[in-house]
């Protein structure tokens, strides 16, 4: 028994961790899955700015767009590559092969990530690409140091540096710390206007996460209730069977 709670225990530190993102401070998403015009509009900024890349192999165009309101139609318009079946699973075009020869390993599926690290992480670090000319694509991440991905939205939200400052540590060797991200060339979203897409985006990936999970949130007040009138039944009814025995 003793085993399989350190097992247990064990299995559950990894996911803690990507969630908590370390030492950097994540801004508050603040999603809101019960919007399904902000989960469109995620929908179709995943499609066309990181669906050439990464898949959500674990879901189903159909059952997509009937969750968050669209229709077959649109479904097909702005989410489905030409030629695909409404019916299918929500993969890539790109071969594990052609991954590993552009990106140096297998571009990760994102149907689970927003529970794996948090729709916080995935909200900040959407946000926290910086200039680095040390990095394969001229970019890294404060949240994820060395990230092997482009920034992709930098279209959307222009570029950014770095600054960082310089501590002490407690046995007095310095090292460097981030302080802050200064822009330096402007996309074409204003600072607020990407907050607002990226929000968007994050709410589509926690939305598919767990589909079920507004359902899921529903039913669980609902047996809650039950449990608390049959409660005060049982109570009544113990009253009403016991009121003569003394």
């Amino acid at each position: 028994m003793k085993k399989l709670i350190a097992a247990l225990l064990l299995s559950v530190v990894p996911a803690v961790a990507f969630a908590s993102g370390g030492d950097v401070h994540l801004d508050h998403a603040n999603v809101d899955l019960r919007d399904q015009a902000s989960l469109q509009r995620g929908a179709k900024l995943f499609a066309e700015y990181c669906m050439g890349c990464h898949s959500l192999k674990y879901a189903r165009y159909e059952r997509v767009g009937n969750d968050i309101g669209l229709s077959a139609d649109e479904v097909k318009r702005d989410l489905m590559p030409a030629g695909g079946k409404i019916g299918d699973l929500m993969k890539t075009s790109m071969s594990a092969a052609d991954s590993e020869k552009y990106f140096g390993t297998v571009v990760p599926d994102l149907t689970l990530v927003a529970r794996l690290r948090g729709e916080d992480w995935v909200y900040t670090y959407l946000r926290s690409f910086y200039l680095d000319d040390k990095r394969p694509f001229g970019v890294n991440n404060v949240v994820f140091p060395d990230v092997g991905m482009p920034h992709v939205l930098a279209g959307l939200q222009g570029l950014q540096k770095a600054v960082f400052k310089e501590e002490k540590d407690k046995d007095g060797n310095p090292h460097k710390v981030f302080e802050k991200l200064e822009q330096v060339s402007p996309g074409k979203l204003s600072a607020g206007e990407y907050d607002a897409a990226v929000r968007d985006l994050t709410a589509y990936l926690a939305y598919m996460a767990e589909p079920m999970k507004l359902e899921r949130q529903s039913l669980g007040v609902k047996v809650m209730l039950f449990l608390v009138l049959f409660f005060i039944l049982a109570y009544l009814l113990k009253k009403e069977y016991w009121k003569d025995v003394h």
